[in-house]
């Protein structure tokens, strides 16, 4: 049989042969932190994590254009830490989770934000609002061998140079190796899995011609630009 598409593949930093991490599925957590969880409008100390997932192809590196999406005039991001998972496993203890992941790497969680707050009120899913073409852009991906597991660490978005969100992952509600163990009692994980791991506060709107950049300490960073809309 033919094959019609392949999987995405992140980079992996310090590699030379232009091999990359396959991407085989993206959980994300909602409301990770608690400055954001306010800043949407909900109580972060009574809620325990939940997930939405995009599909592998919303996954671009760091260095794209990305097509402002169509059906929205409301189009935010989202700065995050992301955690690659390496070795699957389910039910996976928390005092066991870090030996799964391979490593991590900044991204972006872009949303068309009317789309999600329509969905919240006719009580909805956000698939139309968060699984967007191009929607999840991702930085080199640097092995927990050469960086450890950042429990904290200063977390920045900046949108045409101007600093929008500020933060640090000691800041994180559910930290990494809670996020893993919860979300392997809902999923068996797999070799390839990402795991965008929250938003601190600041979330704006961008336009066309609109630059990001995300960074994470001792991370590269992720930069995108924002295009005009696609046109087919």
């Amino acid at each position: 049989m033919t094959q019609l598409f392949s999987l995405p593949s992140g980079p992996i930093a310090g590699t030379t042969d232009g091999s990359g991490f396959p991407v085989r599925r993206v959980f994300c957590v909602g409301r990770n932190y608690a400055a954001h969880a306010r800043e949407m409008g909900r109580d972060p100390d009574r809620e325990p994590p939940f997930f939405f997932t995009k599909w592998a192809e919303t996954v671009v590196p760091s260095g794209t254009t990305i097509a402002y999406p169509t059906e929205t005039a409301n189009y935010q991001y989202e700065g995050e830490l992301v955690v690659a998972i390496g070795t699957g496993g389910r039910n996976i203890a928390a005092e066991d989770a870090l030996d799964h992941v391979y490593g991590y790497a900044t991204g972006l969680d872009m949303t068309r934000r009317d789309l999600q707050s329509q969905a919240k009120e006719l009580g909805r899913p956000w698939d139309t609002a968060k699984n967007v073409e191009q929607s999840a852009p991702l930085g080199l991906i640097r092995p927990a061998s050469q960086v450890g597991h950042p429990d904290k660490g200063r977390i920045t978005l900046t949108l045409n140079g101007q600093l929008k969100q500020d933060g640090d992952l000691s800041d994180l509600i559910w930290p990494i190796a809670d996020v893993i163990a919860f979300l392997s009692k809902l999923y068996r994980l797999e070799a390839g899995d990402l795991i965008y791991t929250g938003t601190p506060a600041g979330v704006g709107a961008v336009v066309p011609g609109d630059e990001i950049e995300v960074t994470v300490e001792g991370l590269e960073p992720t930069r995108i630009r924002i295009g005009e809309p696609a046109s087919e």
